[in-house]
């Protein structure tokens, strides 16, 4: 039961990414009649809501756009930085849109910035006590590894599921900004298209999710069944 409900996820985490890549290239592809880049899109949204002490910085790689608030950087890959398309708008607003939640600490973003380094040692973790705990559970039926990577797993589900009303915030944000901002996008159509982009962006977060809890499933299932069969 537990791993046909990680294949499903992941089938479906497949086709989710399959149809965020499509949508990405055909909206990266479509102009925006304002013809601003995506970097001149996240300056001006910074300036009219008040933040003036986060850099907009080119980053290299493909979708790698994000923003961190250590430094307070709005992060845009090439695509992103220099295109003047549906896509290069609505990604720069996007992550101007974690740069205002930062800036008026918006709750869910502090919260998932706090746990990010005990995210980091679950990850960590994760990388080898996963499958070394299920080996050791099948053979010395010993649950302490697999103790551990459910402990792992949980505090990454959590970060997981934290993780996504910060998305979709931000994104919001940025549909409201772009929505009263003729001179960046203009018309429905452009507006619809720019929501559209970052709805399927969100769902990538959302299969992310449905997979950690998928796999906490998983080893709540070996850890807790197992035991209740053995009693």
């Amino acid at each position: 039961m537990g791993i046909l409900l990680i294949i499903a996820v992941a089938v479906l985490s497949f086709i989710v990414q399959w149809r965020f890549k499509s949508k990405f290239k055909l909206y990266a592809e479509t102009p925006i009649h304002s013809g601003l880049t995506g970097r001149e899109v996240a300056e001006k949204m910074l300036r009219e809501n008040g933040v003036y002490d986060v850099r907009i910085i080119a980053a290299a790689g493909q979708l790698t756009d994000h923003y961190n608030p250590s430094d307070r950087t709005v992060n845009l890959s090439p695509e992103i930085y220099h295109g003047r398309s549906i896509a290069a708008a609505a990604v720069a607003a996007h992550e101007c849109g974690h740069a205002i939640q930062h800036a008026k600490a918006y709750g869910w973003l502090t919260f998932r910035t706090a746990i990010v380094p005990v995210v980091n040692i679950a990850s960590n973790l994760m990388q080898f006590v996963f499958m070394l705990g299920i080996l050791m559970y099948a053979a010395m039926q010993s649950p302490l590894l697999l103790l551990i990577a459910f402990g792992a797993t949980a505090v990454i589900t959590l970060f997981s599921l934290v993780t996504l009303p910060v998305e979709f915030d931000a994104s919001n944000r940025a549909l409201a900004w772009l929505n009263n901002n003729y001179g960046v996008i203009q018309g429905s159509q452009e507006h619809a298209k720019a929501k559209d982009a970052l709805w399927w962006a969100a769902m990538t977060y959302v299969v992310a999710a449905l997979g950690s809890i998928a796999q906490l499933l998983y080893l709540a299932m070996m850890l807790f069944g197992g035991r209740r069969s053995d009693d």
